[in-house]
């Protein structure tokens, strides 16, 4: 199949550059165990090898940095990254989102922040997070750090000073996990990575307690880099586009991919301004 689309590719004058694309290599953020997530994609890969014709292969990095650096240098060719890491990676390396997923279980291209305790930690409302223990997921992570910050600031907590003690966990899971555990008395997490989390036996519905939500965000993208071939990024989106109700990632089964661009996540650059973030210095 490969061949023949190689062939095709050179009558219409497309240039080397796609024939040289020998296989597509796509990034995935760190939301739970790098080897589930992996195995979790192999249905998702599959499907975009058969309509590409090439090898598809899945990379998940130690964090939202290892992935933009990735694409950065051209070791990953697509990318599933956070909307604000993202937004982040536009500063740093020349990417493009162009596609967004729905589940079935959400049934929307947004999902929602949530700060969670423990039910026994008596924390009922965000003042009673003063001199607690907080766990954010990621600097990078939009619903583990990004939303939640600014949320705290419109209550009135001052996220840098009212807090005991603030960790980055890593992941939303392990953020979760935590806060079953009483290592930390609350967290900030997606709520659809908690769903997740919950149905999987992870932690227990019962023991958390959600004491806040944030508006919608937009859904996380997936991006490519802005110099594949032209070409190439139209199969590739078409081929994003075709796939639907096959398990994906951590989030469920899948509907189908939307399309998206650059101006859907403009909200996230706004919300970075509230909190007087300089995107082009952080990393």
């Amino acid at each position: 199949m490969f061949r023949s689309l190689l062939l095709a590719a050179l009558l219409m004058g497309v240039g080397p550059s796609y024939a040289q694309q020998t296989e597509l290599t796509i990034g995935l953020i760190p939301s739970e165990d790098s080897r589930a997530m992996i195995a979790q994609s192999k249905p998702m890969m599959d499907k975009l090898s058969a309509a590409l014709g090439m090898p598809v292969k899945p990379f998940v990095a130690a964090d939202y940095n290892g992935v933009i650096e990735a694409l950065r240098s051209k070791r990953l060719d697509v990318a599933y990254l956070g909307p604000f890491s993202y937004v982040l990676g536009t500063t740093q390396a020349p990417i493009e989102a162009f596609a967004v997923a729905e589940t079935k279980k959400a049934g929307r291209t947004s999902y929602q922040s949530v700060i969670i305790t423990n039910k026994d930690s008596g924390i009922k409302s965000v003042a009673d997070l003063k001199g607690k223990t907080f766990a954010f997921v990621d600097p990078s992570s939009t619903s583990g750090h990004l939303f939640p910050k600014a949320g705290l600031i419109k209550a009135g907590f001052n996220p840098d000073k009212d807090f005991g003690r603030v960790i980055f966990s890593g992941s939303h899971d392990s953020s979760a996990i935590a806060v079953q555990n009483k290592k930390v008395d609350a967290a900030a997490v997606a709520d659809r990575i908690l769903d997740a989390a919950i149905s999987k036996g992870i932690v227990k519905q019962e023991d958390i307690v959600i004491i806040w939500k944030s508006d919608p965000i937009p859904e996380s993208p997936t991006v490519w880099r802005k110099d594949l071939p032209p070409d190439l990024k139209k199969r590739i989106q078409a081929a994003f586009l075709e796939v639907k109700d096959i398990p994906w990632s951590d989030q469920g089964t899948l509907n189908g991919f939307h399309p998206t661009n650059d101006a859907a996540y403009n909200i996230i650059r706004e919300t970075a301004k509230i909190l007087n973030l300089d995107l082009k210095t952080m990393k």
